[in-house]
């Protein structure tokens, strides 16, 4: 479900267009990520509100409304600023205390800069998490040890992966932007040198080759992806296709894996989902995706309660005439 709600961010401007333009919303703001589906809106009416965001929701996704009503999350007023607040201080993240979400809030607001329906008081609460996302990260040891997605996700490959394949085995990264960059410079971190890179130009590639000179990194054109990936024993995937690359007609008839190796492991990070769950149905592959990182932040203990306490305080301290 996520997946078809998802906004990319190029579109985020139409989205708080259209929103506003619905009979009792005057302010809205989207944050759409790989990991949470997150619509802000100022309503004139409560009730008619949160119908016509639905009914929106419904009609961009070809979600039916049921459906929707079924899974929807639903936070006003003190509530969901103190929400918004949480997840600008990563404490709502699948990986407590990642930086990256700070930067999307950041992002929401620049790409609303200008655009008619994101106004005074949604534009004044997402300045202010940004605020507090900067204060949390000051004042407390919460990004101490924390990963991001990238980083969880290497972290699950090679968990997957007997200790004796880690410097051995194939790697293929399908993807060159900021996800997938990540994943590189995750993967050089754990000695894991030698990889392809699949990608639509390669001049990303040559600048992320440049940035990491002590890794051996090939580029391959997007046309070669499927040859590429029949020479590989780990597939991670991080672009912005709306389909999916790998399906199970992609991958059964690939070549086995080697190095002792029993099972293809693609490990998808993208929103929507590059590799379709169908592939768990063979038998030589495993896919992961970022639902499944959880196994490996678990383990990630905060004392939440303490920065729970600062986000109220921040969240008392508002000026008058945004959202409270």
């Amino acid at each position: 479900m996520r997946e078809k709600l998802a906004v990319p961010e190029t579109e985020w401007p139409r989205a708080i267009g259209e929103l506003c333009g619905l009979n009792h919303i005057e302010e809205a703001a989207v944050l759409s990520t790989c990991n949470r589906m997150e619509i802000y809106v100022v309503a004139l009416s409560r009730h008619r509100g949160i119908k016509e965001v639905t009914e929106w929701m419904s009609k961009t996704s070809g979600i039916p409304v049921s459906e929707i009503c079924q899974h929807r999350f639903l936070l006003y007023d003190k509530d969901a600023t103190q929400h918004i607040f949480e997840v600008s201080a990563g404490l709502d993240s699948l990986v407590l205390g990642e930086g990256q979400i700070l930067a999307q809030v950041k992002q929401v607001v620049k790409v609303g800069q200008g655009v008619v329906g994101f106004g005074r008081n949604i534009s004044g609460l997402f300045k202010h998490a940004i605020t507090v996302g900067k204060r949390v990260r000051t004042e407390t040891n919460i990004a101490a040890g924390a990963v991001s997605v990238s980083s969880a996700a290497v972290e699950l490959a090679l968990m997957k992966l007997p200790l004796a394949s880690h410097a051995s085995a194939r790697l293929l990264i399908i993807g060159a932007g900021k996800m997938g960059k990540l994943v590189i410079k995750h993967l050089v971190a754990k000695g894991c040198t030698k990889m392809v890179v699949v990608n639509r130009t390669e001049d990303r590639v040559a600048a992320i080759h440049e940035e990491m000179k002590d890794a051996e990194i090939t580029y391959q054109p997007l046309s070669r992806m499927l040859e590429c990936a029949a020479e590989a024993d780990v597939v991670f995937t991080s672009t912005a296709s709306d389909t999916p690359l790998f399906l199970k007609e992609h991958v059964m008839n690939l070549p086995s894996v080697g190095g002792g190796l029993d099972l293809r492991l693609f490990v998808d990070i993208s929103v929507p989902r590059n590799v379709g769950a169908c592939v768990n149905d063979l038998e030589t592959a495993r896919v992961y995706n970022v639902d499944d990182l959880k196994e490996v932040v678990a383990a990630n203990n905060v004392k939440q309660w303490k920065l729970r306490r600062l986000l109220q305080r921040n969240r008392n301290s508002l000026k008058p005439g945004v959202i409270r």
